[in-house]
């Protein structure tokens, strides 16, 4: 990704805040926005940057918003409208974010379209990659979207930082859409790179903004930490053409280990706190891999432990599927092996790759090499991620030509 791009990519939800906290329209101010970003990425590359970046993008868009208004002047109702917001909205040095995070996680949408919403406006996440992290089709998820913009436009809610009774409601839906944005960073659902890190970088961002806000609560901190014990890894996922490091076969030298650091301290001073939640027990886990010097090293039977703990609190198909790694680690494969075909009946995982994945993997533990390969290509079939085909493809030739070799 270019300068340019990286830039936009930042000021993006940026300027959006700005529109909506002087025009309050949703879906218009984001079409503004996105013809603004268009011009941008058309005209920088060319004529060089701008002196403030966000300036120019926040006028251009306001010139986009008011001919949409000007454009609908033939109707009463708009006239009023029109005259009201002939001035562009001020231009400054505030970031107004966070206050999009928070508005787009609104009282009057479902939690899931609030999700789905925040990644769209904030995160910059496609339809068809919010889509994939749903496990839904692209148009049921575009549908979504555009009912959920109609929804905060009706409500007709100012656009600021909720009360602390609103933030309350909505604090939820805020961390599960910076995982979701998160994990879209650390593991792309598709195209040719299997990491975004300015994804990641602004969900860590992001969620450093809210723990600021909200110093004392257990899973904005857990997530926190989160977020920093899996990025620390990220350095040593990718080797020099981006293939894909498992995390057995990693340089741990190669670890960012003051986020580390940051994240042990974080999860060890929030876990006595209480009460414990999801995001907190996934970073307990995310700090056992990273204080493993070597993956023999690994305290699996803590792990273990903690798969479970998480199981509990949570339905989420993607769990119980390292839950059955962890069990393959510590009871061996062919119990896992049985969880599986448990999993399978699950509508929401059983055409997913990541089911044949571990399924491979587990037949390759118990060294049933044939099953094992048909697996990595089923997998290597259903992934979208060409990083993650090409390790599933080329394990798959591994297992493969060492059979062809015990012959």
């Amino acid at each position: 990704m270019t300068e340019v791009e990286d830039l936009l990519r930042d000021l993006a939800p940026q300027v959006l805040g700005a529109l909506l906290r002087r025009y309050d329209d949703f879906a218009a101010a984001e079409d503004a926005v996105q013809d603004a970003l268009v011009a941008a990425a058309e005209q920088w590359p060319a004529d060089g940057l701008p002196d403030y970046p966000r300036g120019w993008l926040i006028q251009v868009a306001s010139r986009r918003m008011l001919d949409h208004l000007r454009s609908e002047q033939a109707r009463r109702r708009r006239e009023d409208t029109v005259a009201n917001h002939e001035s562009p909205p001020e231009v400054s040095d505030r970031d107004d974010t966070l206050v999009l995070l928070f508005m787009c996680a609104h009282p009057a949408l479902k939690p899931a379209a609030a999700i789905a919403l925040t990644l769209r406006a904030v995160g910059g996440l496609t339809t068809a990659e919010i889509a994939t992290a749903f496990l839904i089709p692209e148009a049921t998820m575009a549908q979504r979207i555009s009912r959920a913009k109609l929804k905060i436009k009706d409500s007709g809610l100012p656009f600021r930082l909720p009360t602390a009774d609103e933030r309350a409601d909505r604090l939820a839906a805020v961390l599960h859409v910076l995982y979701l944005i998160f994990n879209e960073g650390y593991a792309s659902s598709s195209g040719p790179d299997l990491q975004r890190g300015d994804l990641a970088a602004e969900a860590i961002r992001l969620v450093r903004a809210v723990h600021a806000l909200l110093p004392d609560d257990g899973e904005v901190a857990g997530l926190l930490a989160l977020m920093l014990l899996t990025d620390a890894r990220r350095p040593a996922r990718t080797g020099p053409n981006g293939e894909l490091i498992p995390l057995t076969e990693q340089d741990r030298a190669r670890w960012d280990h003051t986020a580390i650091a940051e994240g042990v301290e974080l999860i060890t001073a929030t876990l006595p706190r209480g009460p414990l939640g999801p995001y907190q027990v996934q970073a307990a886990i995310n700090a056992v891999h990273d204080e493993a010097k070597t993956a023999d090293d690994t305290d699996w039977p803590q792990l273990l432990a903690l798969y479970g703990v998480l199981r509990g609190m949570s339905d989420n198909p993607m769990v119980a599927l390292n839950h059955a790694v962890a069990f393959a680690m510590v009871h061996g494969p062919a119990a896992a092996l049985d969880l599986l075909t448990t999993l399978a009946a699950d509508r929401r995982v059983a055409g997913h790759h990541r089911l044949h994945a571990v399924r491979a993997h587990l037949l390759e533990m118990a060294g049933e090499h044939a099953g094992a390969v048909e697996e990595y290509r089923a997998a290597a079939g259903r992934t979208t991620s060409v990083p993650e085909q090409r390790y599933l493809t080329i394990r798959a030739a591994q297992l493969t030509n060492r059979n062809a070799g015990d012959r």
